[in-house]
């Protein structure tokens, strides 16, 4: 290939393909948002009650501090959900998160020493799952949460087959 000239489509160079990205299911969202509403209420309730009781009703406007805890992490919460991605390449795996500090894992699929699908019961309870991918290193361990149970099943036989295939040359 000649200096200067340009790589693209038709210049004979492989260009790099851009990876499709997935997001995590809404289910996730409604899950933590709906944990939110109940442990700051109940916060409410238990600072608020005993205050106006006890002290007297003006010092029960200190359980709106939870209620305002509320309103800010619904806000936080979806950003934040909105913030997870991940995408399947033809050598690795890419899970992006983060608002503020973003933070992108790549794992290889020959360095997967075990991929498992964890889901607790409040989880069943709102059909999700998680992906959890360990690796040699602890540092590199990654997890995908949230997800539907058949697509965590999907993308743990698939990361299973794609290490095995990987780590076959080692």
């Amino acid at each position: 290939m000649e200096t200067g000239s340009p790589v693209g489509p038709g210049s004979g160079e492989a260009t790099a393909v851009a990876p499709v990205w997935s997001g995590l299911p809404p289910g996730l969202l409604r899950m933590r948002r709906l944990l939110l509403v109940v442990w700051l209420g109940l916060a409410a309730v238990a600072v608020g009650l005993p205050l106006g009781l006890l002290v007297g009703p003006a010092w029960a406007a200190f359980a709106l501090l939870p209620l305002a805890g509320v309103a800010w992490g619904w806000v936080l919460l979806g950003r934040n959900w909105r913030s997870w991605r991940y995408a399947e390449r033809a050598d690795d795996l890419l899970i992006t998160r983060g608002v503020l500090w973003r933070e992108e894992t790549v794992v290889p699929y020959g360095r997967m020493q075990l991929v498992e699908v964890t889901s607790g019961p409040l989880q069943r309870y709102f059909g999700l799952a998680g992906v959890q991918l360990h690796t040699a290193a602890a540092a590199t361990d990654a997890v995908i949460p949230g997800l539907d149970p058949a697509e965590a099943e999907r993308l743990r036989d698939r990361l299973t087959a794609l290490g095995e295939a990987r780590s076959a040359g080692l």
